[in-house]
């Protein structure tokens, strides 16, 4: 069993009665909820429960966008209010080992659901010997864990894919997408693409878009001939493609929900960014290329927790769950130079962190953490400011104007990551672990002794 080392125990000490003290004046802020929730957070016992929060792509830049543009500079987000708050270094490895100083998600995502670094473009594969590692959800699995995987991506995108798949590359999502994993293919002996995987795994709920992967027709093997979604339902899944199904998903049997044909879409919508600026613009919160049947965010995490919480019953399991929530399109808008579909992304992604830390309330004994897989390109700068690349003027919630400029990239290129260490935060069992600037792999370790997986 893992015990605190005198260093965190000193730290802990420290930071609840700094934290006792400060209540009182931050709680305005939103800081904190309270002392207890803050002294609670420094427990080093058992989780029963864990649930992770990725905002792909959602560096303090694009949380501090968000904040500024919804709830303004004073305010805070839900993400905000959690007791303990760290960071974390995100770099990826070379084929040797060495540094490569910005991740892509596919590479980061290896890092904490194995605890192993490698090389971009790889899920859960070493990265010199292109082995597959066992991943968390996998170590849940077999410590007799529910398990979920919800995203706002195609569910074979590198962040969802990473806890339930191992490929060489993460292009390989279905099984016509084979070409740059050749022994990854049944054929070669290999476990098959990234949507058969996942749902080889037998994942509880998985929830997310990417219908096009799961209706490619399986190649080799005992499920030759069929689709993804036709092999899933062999399996004994509930396949559900909008609100209506997934709210009437009934527990004992795992869930595959496919809301979009590609990633889902996103809830706002905009001006992108443009050279020489845009004219002060309001986003637009309501996307008409957004069917009204799809659920958001938040309504997937709270189905989902649902679930998983109801299997464990009916199984009188003594262990809980371990379910991952990705708000995706932070980055693929951030990508695009878009600040209001960007925004609309992270302030979804927040209502997602209220549910998670709503049921948390509820269930002290389950360690939420919130953080990024990669910082990106969007920067607030003065308004006097003549970026060289991509800029938006936004006039805020507040009735002020912000301007945003995206210049990691030539314009008319998809904008680029940045290598920068991001936020991680944290409340529950084994919280004080993300004090500090650690290593992206140490959330590997912070999850699995909360767990206790073995």
């Amino acid at each position: 069993m893992h015990r605190p080392t005198r260093r965190h125990l000193v730290v802990a000490t420290a930071l609840v009665a700094a934290t006792t003290a400060a209540v009182a004046v931050t709680t305005a802020a939103g800081a904190f909820d309270d002392a207890r929730q803050a002294k609670d957070a420094i427990k080093s016992g058992k989780a029963k429960n864990v649930i992770l929060l990725i905002g792909d792509g959602m560096g303090d830049s694009e949380i501090t966008l968000a904040r500024d543009y919804t709830v303004g500079a004073n305010g805070r987000l839900n993400m905000d209010k959690f007791p303990l708050t760290g960071a974390y270094t995100t770099y990826a490895v070379h084929a040797d080992g060495t540094p490569d100083y910005v991740t892509d998600s596919a590479a980061s995502g290896t890092g904490w659901a194995t605890g192993v670094k490698t090389v971009n473009g790889r899920i859960s594969k070493t990265p010199g010997t292109d082995k597959p590692v066992r991943t968390l959800l996998e170590l849940a699995q077999r410590n007799g864990y529910a398990t979920g995987d919800v995203t706002t991506a195609e569910l074979t995108d590198a962040t969802p894919a990473v806890l339930a798949s191992h490929a060489t590359d993460r292009s390989c999502q279905g099984p016509a997408d084979m070409a740059k994993c050749p022994t990854d293919t049944i054929a070669a002996g290999g476990p098959g693409s990234i949507a058969e995987q996942e749902v080889n795994h037998k994942v509880d709920v998985l929830i997310g878009g990417g219908m096009q992967r799961f209706e490619q027709k399986i190649t080799a093997g005992r499920y030759k001939g069929l689709t993804v979604t036709q092999q899933a339902r062999k399996l004994g899944y509930q396949v559900v493609t909008d609100r209506a199904g997934l709210k009437g998903a009934k527990p004992g049997k795992p869930v595959l929900g496919l809301f979009a044909t590609g990633n889902v879409p996103v809830e706002w919508t905009g001006k992108a960014a443009a050279l020489g600026g845009t004219s002060p613009q309001r986003c637009v919160t309501s996307n008409p290329g957004r069917p009204s049947t799809t659920p958001s965010l938040a309504d997937s995490a709270t189905k989902a927790i649902q679930l998983l919480e109801a299997k464990q019953q009916r199984n009188h399991s003594k262990q809980g769950f371990f379910l991952q929530i990705e708000g995706a399109s932070i980055d693929k808008q951030d990508h695009a130079a878009d600040p209001c579909g960007q925004i609309g992304e992270t302030a979804a992604f927040d209502r997602a962190v209220r549910v998670a830390r709503a049921y948390a309330a509820k269930h002290p004994d389950t360690l939420v953490v919130t953080t990024a897989d990669h910082a990106h390109t969007s920067q607030i700068v003065p308004l006097e400011a003549t970026p060289p690349g991509l800029s938006s003027t936004l006039v805020t919630d507040e009735g002020q104007q912000l301007k945003v400029n995206y210049s990691t990239n030539t314009p008319g290129q998809s904008q680029e990551h940045t290598g920068t260490q991001v936020r991680i935060a944290a409340q529950g069992p084994q919280a004080y672990r993300v004090l500090g600037v650690t290593n992206q792999t140490g959330l590997f370790t912070t999850i699995r002794e909360a767990l206790r997986l073995r």
